[in-house]
């Protein structure tokens, strides 16, 4: 068949993803599509898979595409008569540890939130489900129905076949040499069969993802590493049996077990990590396999054949020891390329079983629908940047590879590969013990412990931070704290079309006088929030503009939808800036120390702004406050960071305070009732569900107003509320919500927790979560650690619901 030279998607890689949203694409009604493989589908990682497949996920919407993809299975198998090879077979999960508790048992709370099949089982049950397993020593053990594994080549041809009957077309042995851009948004894909004008390149190239990516100038955070199997010959046991096994999945033994024919199949990730093709994946690699290494698995091996001594029986058949390639956190590099029209990025899947056919739906929907039906940042390229650099990526790689099976716990920092970007007070900071996390890249203080060199420990309840988070927020409340806001996100937009472009940009309308200030959200495509930003108005055409630092890259695919005018600038200055959020009763004298300028209720109003000089530092000052207190933010240039600082801190310490970090400032905003995107701000949350209605100005075109009105004209599906724990039920568990916990009224699901921490200067355990079908005043159960917490949702914000204080 000879191919096509204009089509309206090129998907670039005939492995199960590329297939999965080829065929995603025309099922939402695109059949004008065509996928290159370079060689046979299923070539490079998806030929040699274990392939095993299962539902729950510690990211609640990653749980919903996989449980998704699950189930499209058997539709797959009807719709195109190809076997998937599905095998469900159900999935053991045993805990061995108390963290591992938490874990299995917060899952089957969410599992019973949305509706899957995750439960706990005893001893007897689990033995009848697989006989092999030595039950001793564990804890609890739950079960997932529907999981089990698939046949690789099956399911990867079954989506193929399914593309196909709608138009779809797929030319094998026809490798991409070339995608360069036109100036219309399209691209030109080269290949030595011919070119094809597309209007979409999707790059899902497997192992390959690099090097097609740098066809189009772009460089992706990916390391393929080694990962190994191995079969064993027939065991008696498992011949005598009728039923299959069903899976065994060990976390804390670290490996998994299923039958494989009528032997078993284990799967381990090693702590002694090999990366491969570290300067590119070779084009002329296929079908290939590596050396067997199994003295690499052996102590995965050990906890095996404690845990199930059969497989000491039987002799290995074949060992499987072939590539993956991997992203710094082990998730998919996901979405269109914010600096490029038009390409889109689905590279570095690992579990490419349990989530193939949720994420060519979500690929799919993006692409013809410009969103996601749910919020993925998770997965979305633009969560890393430039900083993401080789030397980071493979020391990350080897992290997430070594510790594939560890939990990752609630506020957990990784040090793998840090610190990458650093501001000029972090040599200070680290001096005076701060315990950095990383923010786009950016170290960034959490908490300050007494001394240098403390770590975090980490776990799903109270852990060594707890305590001096609580001193650092009634410092504040108390007194006065400094806290770094250097990882906002930071612009300028400037020139005689500034407002006219932010008000084309933003819902509310922008200020008119110098000196003001407005928040204001950013509408998504289907009418949910993308961000929420603060906007300044700092000369007659000159705007500052400050938003989430994590989404910086996320936001420029909404900025870039709205041409600027000539004339007109928009840029990012977060890297020349930086920022401190000075706060608390003191924080006015604290100010007025170092300064001329008066910070006086009169001179110095709640939501306005200075250019004034502090400590001889030249700052924006902006009279506003996370933390819900009285407080000022003071942007200065980076390279007045030091000073400014070190000043900060000596008239902070004059009046009772000092550094406060991020922990501190979750606990005080959410004592405030105040949210923070991608935790109660997102996408998928409309307007009117998140208290922002008000600050969309439908009397005007914004960007996406339309979907907005849209989604405002109907009733809200559930509202944001702020939840406090009962007391002794937290203290006895030593652990608070932190998000993702379900809700539950009389055994019946009314919602989640967003947010959750502890309110150490109101004394309550509390949470912000989205509810329905309950008000303030009902008593509901939050599943914190996966068990049922007494919690009551509030009226208001306990800590000054007036909002006296922020602006006395």
């Amino acid at each position: 068949m000879a191919m096509k030279t204009e089509t309206k998607v090129v998907v670039i890689g005939g492995g199960v993803i590329g297939c999965s949203i080829l065929y995603h694409l025309t099922k939402l009604g695109w059949s004008d599509v065509v996928l290159l493989e370079r060689d046979e589908l299923t070539s490079g990682s998806t030929w040699h898979a274990a392939a095993n497949i299962h539902g729950l996920h510690d990211n609640t919407n990653i749980s919903r595409i996989q449980d998704y993809t699950m189930k499209l299975y058997d539709e797959l198998e009807a719709e195109t008569g190809q076997s998937c090879g599905v095998f469900r077979t159900g999935m053991i999960y045993i805990a061995q540890t108390e963290t591992r508790e938490h874990q299995l048992r917060l899952q089957a709370a969410k599992a019973r939130l949305y509706g899957m099949d995750f439960r706990e089982i005893d001893v007897d049950e689990a033995t009848r489900l697989n006989p092999l397993i030595n039950l001793d020593g564990v804890r609890c053990i739950m079960f997932e129905e529907n999981g089990g594994h698939v046949d690789p080549a099956g399911v990867t041809h079954a989506y193929a076949a399914g593309a196909r009957q709608r138009g779809a077309e797929i030319h094998r042995f026809t490798p991409v040499t070339g995608t360069t851009p036109q100036p219309d948004g399209s691209w030109i894909v080269k290949t030595p069969k011919g070119e094809i004008r597309t209007q979409w390149v999707v790059n899902a190239a497997g192992l390959w993802g690099r090097e097609v990516a740098a066809l189009a100038g772009l460089s992706l955070p990916l390391q393929p590493a080694e990962h190994q199997y191995f079969v064993t010959e027939a065991l008696d046991t498992i011949k005598e049996r009728s039923e299959r096994l069903a899976v065994l999945s060990d976390r804390d033994g670290e490996y998994y077990l299923r039958q494989e024919g009528q032997g078993l199949l284990l799967g381990a990730y090693e702590r002694d990590v090999r990366l491969w093709a570290e300067d590119g994946t070779p084009v002329d690699f296929a079908h290939e396999l590596f050396d067997d290494d199994l003295e690499r698995i052996e102590p995965n091996l050990m906890n095996a054949l404690e845990r199930v001594p059969a497989l000491g029986d039987a002799g290995i058949k074949r060992v499987i020891n072939g590539p993956m390639i991997w992203s710094p956190d082990s998730n998919v590099l996901f979405g269109p390329v914010p600096e490029l029209e038009n390409y889109f990025c689905c590279n570095g899947i690992i579990p490419g079983f349990s989530q193939s056919g949720g994420m060519g739906m979500l690929a799919a929907e993006w692409i013809i629908e410009g969103e996601t039906r749910y919020d993925m940042f998770a997965w979305d390229v633009a969560r890393f940047g430039d900083w993401a650099e080789p030397a980071f990526t493979k020391a990350r790689v080897k992290d997430q590879y070594a510790h594939r099976f560890a939990i990752h716990f609630p506020n957990e920092e990784r040090d793998a590969g840090r610190p990458v970007r650093t501001r000029p007070v972090y040599a200070l900071q680290k001096q005076m013990g701060a315990v950095f996390g990383m923010s786009f890249g950016w170290e960034h203080p959490q908490w300050f412990a007494s001394s240098p060199g403390v770590k975090d420990t980490n776990g799903f309840t109270r852990q060594n931070w707890w305590g001096p988070v609580g001193d650092e927020c009634r410092m504040l409340r108390r007194d006065v704290g400094v806290i770094d806001i250097s990882n906002f996100a930071k612009y300028r937009c400037v020139g005689p079309g500034a407002e006219d472009w932010l008000n084309a940009v933003f819902a509310n309308n922008m200020p008119k006088a110098i000196g003001r200030s407005c928040l204001t959200p950013l509408i998504s495509k289907r009418g949910g929030i993308a961000g929420d930003f603060t906007v300044t108005r700092t000369g007659e055409h000159e705007f500052w503009i400050i938003g989430s630092g994590i989404a910086e890259r996320y936001h420029r695919r909404f900025f870039k939808l709205v041409p600027l005018p000539d004339g007109t600038s928009f840029e990012s200055c977060t890297e020349g800036y930086c920022g401190f959020n000075i706060a608390g009763p003191k924080s006015r004298e604290v100010l007025q120390s170092l300064t001329n300028a008066s910070f006086a209720t009169e001179d110095f109003p709640f939501m306005r702004s200075k250019s004034i000089m502090i400590a001889g530092i030249e700052v924006l000052a902006l009279r506003v406050s996370f933390t819900g207190d009285l407080g000022w933010e003071l942007h200065c240039r980076s390279e007045d960071q030091q000073v400014l600082y070190q000043a900060l801190l000596t008239a902070s310490r004059d009046a009772g305070g000092g550094p406060v970090g991020a922990r501190a400032l979750m606990s005080l905003r959410i004592e405030k009732g105040y949210g923070s995107w991608s935790r109660e701000f997102s996408p998928e949350y409309w307007p009117h569900e998140v208290g922002m209605a008000r600050l969309c100005k439908m009397e005007k075109a914004f960007l996406n107003c339309q979907a907005a009105a849209e989604t405002m004209a109907k009733a809200p599906r559930e509202t944001l509320a702020i939840l406090a724990l009962d007391e002794e039920e937290t203290s006895a568990s030593n652990a608070d919500a932190t998000g993702g916990e379900p809700i539950f009224k009389d055994d019946r699901p009314v919602g989640r927790i967003s947010s959750g921490t502890y309110g150490y200067t109101v004394g309550m355990s509390l949470a912000l979560g989205y509810v329905s079908g309950v008000q303030p005043g009902d008593e509901v159960e939050v599943y914190v650690l996966g068990r049922p917490h007494q919690a009551k949702i509030l009226h208001e914000p306990p800590f000054d619901p007036a909002g006296i204080r922020l602006r006395q």
